[in-house]
């Protein structure tokens, strides 16, 4: 049985999902929907075919992009037929799902229901600190959304204890904004611990959305429900699975 994780912060049709319920096996047990694994082709279509039928959707309007950690942000208003590079899409078409694969990153689902308008991005370290979070704002605001009227939810992700970063990447974020030495922590010798979820909720609320929140679970921690890349290269498997956060209209 499918795991789905939801927030009451979100009024239309969504859903974090775990691992649970899936079709996969090995390293991949559970609900892998990651297309770019190295999992069997099939077994990723049954539980991306899972995933839309959880959500009343048909399986091509379970729409994703080609992820690359970038800022860029795509209106959808049909099933895509390929996947265009981009890190966050906007609709306010019905019966489309926007998905977001993560292992680790920051899913962030986004929902201004009064006006109809709804998002999705996919934010680690480098999307979110290049304006991945700004950029889906903005593009809901070109279809109608009102800042002040967003709600907005980062999923499961990586949290702070298990985030351990070096000096450059400390220094890369200090450099260009002092104030962000909040989001981290003293590690082991010059290691720093990183707060991904902490420095992702205030863009958004730097960004002046109505709501903010994180549902509180650390996909590094938890083996049985969540994929995670860190994790995956301590342990020095071959690949990892990849989980799927989807809001609809």
């Amino acid at each position: 049985m499918l795991e789905i994780i939801t927030s009451d912060a979100l009024a239309p049709r969504h859903g974090f999902f775990t691992r649970k319920g899936g079709a996969s096996s090995g390293i991949f047990a559970g609900l892998n929907c990651g297309t770019g694994s190295t999992d069997q082709a099939e077994a990723v279509a049954i539980n991306r075919g899972r995933v839309a039928e959880a959500l009343d959707l048909a399986a091509d309007h379970l729409v994703s992009v080609h992820q690359v950690h970038s800022p860029d942000a795509l209106h959808v208003t049909a099933p895509l037929a390929i996947r265009p590079q981009a890190d966050a899409m906007v609709t306010a078409t019905p019966g489309l799902g926007l998905a977001i694969l993560t292992a680790d990153c920051q899913p962030v689902l986004f929902a201004d229901a009064r006006a109809g308008v709804i998002g999705a991005a996919h934010a680690g370290w480098r999307g979110a600190k290049e304006g991945v979070l700004e950029s889906t704002v903005q593009a809901m605001e070109a279809l109608g959304a009102t800042r002040a009227n967003i709600a907005a939810v980062i999923g499961p992700c990586i949290s702070q204890a298990a985030y351990e970063v070096g000096p450059e990447f400390f220094e890369s974020f200090t450099d260009d904004d002092p104030e962000t030495r909040r989001f981290f922590a003293q590690g082991s010798g010059d290691r720093m611990l990183f707060d991904l979820p902490g420095y992702g909720l205030w863009r958004l609320r730097s960004a002046g959305v109505g709501h903010a929140e994180w549902t509180r679970h650390c996909t590094f921690s938890d083996p049985a429900r969540f994929f995670s890349y860190r994790r995956t290269t301590h342990a020095g498997e071959a690949d990892y699975g990849r989980l799927l956060s989807v809001i609809r209209l």
